[in-house]
């Protein structure tokens, strides 16, 4: 597996999620920081994923989806 574009997309996910719940509740310090985060990440991820074959796509979106549930998890522990 590769681990690498797995965590990318995991980490970019993640911090979709907690941008959702931070825009939600007008958590400012929250919508920068993500904010950010998410755009760096997308620019490491674009390309790389582009020209990827079916497995990398599947990894990456294997990533994906357990940044959301970490997300979703990290932000309950807030709310």
């Amino acid at each position: 597996m590769n681990i690498k574009l797995f965590c990318t997309a995991l980490l970019q996910v993640y911090m979709v999620a907690i941008s959702t719940v931070s825009l939600a509740h007008s958590f400012y310090i929250g919508v920068i920081i993500t904010g950010f985060l998410i755009s760096f990440l997308w620019t490491l991820n674009v390309s790389r994923i582009a020209i990827s074959t079916m497995k990398e796509r599947i990894i990456y979106s294997t990533g994906a989806m357990a940044g959301s549930i970490l997300g979703l998890l990290t932000t309950k522990l807030f709310i």
